[in-house]
């Protein structure tokens, strides 16, 4: 038995997120039928770094999977993304690991990127792969107000109703908010997230950018640990998971 690292791009638009589900699409699931022709008819879990939602997209994703068979790893990438076909989804590397590496547990930290373009034309090429915003927004404001999140919070606030986690308590490592002309970027970096809580904070720094709310409002919300106060959360679309580290 061996154990393969993958590393994995894929634009979320057509799935219903990672994880396997019986009734529609995922990205777990369309990589174990690609494993599975090659295992034989067999189907190995393939397990990832994170569990993105519906219309996330990833350009450094990481999954693991463990083959009865020895492969290339070149050979085994090529194979993969053969059968992945025509889905967008693509193995970029492969690596043979120890028995002890887990690509969920292992992790150590993971960067997440938010894009955001804004300016009033619409988009075209980036249609599903950025949050159009045709607003003003106030970058700097962004960025300041961000740092308040920084460290180790309580972010009940910034916390899905649904999110499973035993404890809302996480630490923040990085949430830099940096513009490009018209393009926005929201850097964000942590061991591990709740459930849409990068999307959560976007949605309120918006409204700090649009002036909807003052600077220190951000750190209010988060001091009063309660869902009602966050801001609309940011549609999937402008998130990417861009690196896992081990």
């Amino acid at each position: 038995m061996a154990r393969y690292k993958m590393i994995i791009e894929y634009d979320g638009g057509p799935f219903a997120g990672w994880q396997l589900q019986a009734d529609a699409l995922t990205v777990q699931g369309v990589l174990e039928d690609a494993v599975s022709v090659l295992a034989g008819g067999e189907r190995p879990v393939v397990h990832a770094a994170g569990r993105t939602d519906a219309g996330v997209h990833a350009i450094g994703q990481v999954a693991h999977v463990d083959l009865e068979r020895s492969w290339q790893t070149r050979i085994l990438r090529n194979a993969i993304n053969a059968h992945l076909r025509p889905h967008p989804v693509s193995v970029l590397a492969v690596e043979e690991v120890g028995p002890n590496f887990h690509a969920r547990f292992s992790a150590i930290r993971r960067h997440y990127l938010y894009r955001i373009v804004n300016r009033p034309a619409p988009l075209a090429l980036e249609q599903g792969k950025a949050w159009w915003h045709p607003v003003p927004l106030d970058h700097k404001a962004m960025h300041e107000a961000a740092q308040a999140l920084l460290g180790k919070h309580d972010f009940t606030t910034f916390r899905a109703s649904s999110c499973q986690a035993q404890s809302p308590v996480k630490t923040l490592d990085r949430l830099d908010v940096t513009r490009d002309s018209d393009v926005i970027d929201i850097f964000v970096e942590a061991r591990s997230f709740l459930h849409h809580q990068v999307r959560s904070m976007v949605g309120s720094l918006k409204l700090v950018g649009e002036g909807k709310w003052p600077v220190e409002e951000i750190g209010n919300a988060l001091h009063a640990h309660d869902r009602t106060r966050c801001g609309p959360v940011a549609p999937p679309t402008g998130l990417y998971l861009t690196q896992v580290d081990y």
